[in-house]
């Protein structure tokens, strides 16, 4: 169980460090947030639900790790999922499910192996606002621990970005 407790109390810390500045400007703005996740699966989340003020302006995330949630539940179409298309879809219909008025989504490789021909540690992120939606394609390197974190920093700066019009 300490190894639990300490990952919490990580969390919670690191959320506040990443998350510094977002709790107000989305205040200001009046607008809620939430993530669509496939490579994360429920980290942003995580992050942002540690968030000072998450229950003003946090509605949730949807976990999409598998392909078959991303077809079934989310609506896009079958075949590669670490693709533009993909994470704009997600990000879509994410902010129509969760009644969210920002949404980061993201797909991608983890690793260690490549996977649909796409290197490991390419992510394609999209967001969606009031603003419109911003799709783009990131390589991080590292192990797949460190996709992740890599993955899910660049998420909240993209949210952070939107929020302040410098998205």
């Amino acid at each position: 169980m300490s190894n639990l407790s300490t990952a919490v109390e990580t969390t919670a810390a690191a959320a506040e460090d990443l998350t510094d500045g977002l709790a107000e400007a989305l205040g200001q703005r009046g607008w809620t947030v939430a993530t669509a996740e496939s490579l994360t699966a429920g980290t942003i989340g995580t992050v942002l639900a540690a968030a000072p003020q998450a229950t003003a302006w946090f509605r949730g995330t949807i976990a999409c790790y598998s392909p078959e949630v991303k077809f079934g539940l989310l609506g896009v179409p079958r075949g590669p999922v670490v693709t533009e298309e993909c994470a704009a879809i997600l990000a879509r219909e994410t902010a129509r499910l969760l009644d969210a008025d920002l949404v980061v989504s993201c797909t991608g490789v983890g690793g260690p192996d490549p996977d649909e021909g796409e290197p490991a540690g390419t992510v394609w992120f999209a967001v969606a606002s009031p603003g419109g939606e911003h799709t783009e394609k990131q390589v991080f390197a590292g192990s797949p621990p460190e996709v992740l974190v890599a993955t899910t920093k660049h998420a909240v700066e993209l949210l952070r970005r939107a929020v302040t019009g410098a998205l």
